[in-house]
């Protein structure tokens, strides 16, 4: 493959698994209470730990899975335990669970930013085992550098939604956010359904064949 078919692989597929989409109700729930400076301060910190994350998992992943005796199994129960937590408080729309005091602002902005929104949200188990599987097929450096920038550019692409998702409350309004947050949150419920069966069924299997 060319050099530009293989970056529309590589980026379709990280797209597909970071879901920019879906992770965009949650960064609206988590950062209802901050201003439009502090939302995209949030988006950019949240863009860059999950980048650094997936740059990480690419490079030294399997070393680490393997040190730390971690699974994409263990991770997927995780997130999606997290994942459900999250959808079923949008689904009753919580959309502000406390009121952020001046000074505690620059703290929940990194908090929110590292977890849930960098992990596992935008580099979830799907997005780290694609970034190791496909780092470790590369053949050459030219394909490992593909891989990175192929990251990069999603991330790139992600930021830029969730910029946007700052329009699109003011748009919406008050009583349209809550409509919203209650769709989304099912959905990121359903999300979190299908990511802790996914992650559970092979500790299922491994106790069946004992």
């Amino acid at each position: 493959m060319d050099a530009f078919t293989t970056i529309l692989l590589y980026f379709t597929s990280f797209f597909t698994l970071m879901n920019p989409m879906g992770i965009m109700p949650v960064f609206l729930s988590k950062t209802s209470e901050l201003s439009k400076r502090e939302r995209r301060k949030t988006a950019i910190k949240a863009t860059v730990t999950a980048t650094s994350v997936l740059v990480l998992f690419a490079f030294l992943g399997e070393y680490l899975f393997n040190f730390f005796g971690i699974s994409v199994a263990g991770l997927q129960v995780v997130g999606g335990v997290l994942f459900f937590i999250m959808g079923y408080d949008m689904l009753n729309a919580r959309l502000s669970p406390m009121k952020i005091t001046a000074e505690d602002v620059d703290k929940y902005v990194d908090d929110i930013s590292i977890t849930p929104l960098g992990i596992p949200m935008i580099a979830g188990p799907g997005a780290i085992t694609n970034a190791i599987v496909l780092m470790g097929e590369s053949k050459s450096n030219t394909d490992s550098a593909l891989v990175i920038f192929s990251i990069v550019l999603v991330s790139l692409t992600l930021m830029i939604v969730l910029f946007g998702a700052v329009g699109i409350t003011k748009f919406l309004g008050d009583k349209g956010n809550k409509i919203m947050m209650k769709l989304m949150g099912l959905i990121v419920m359903v999300i979190a359904v299908e990511f802790f069966f996914a992650g559970i069924t092979p500790y299922i299997q491994t106790i069946m064949n004992y």
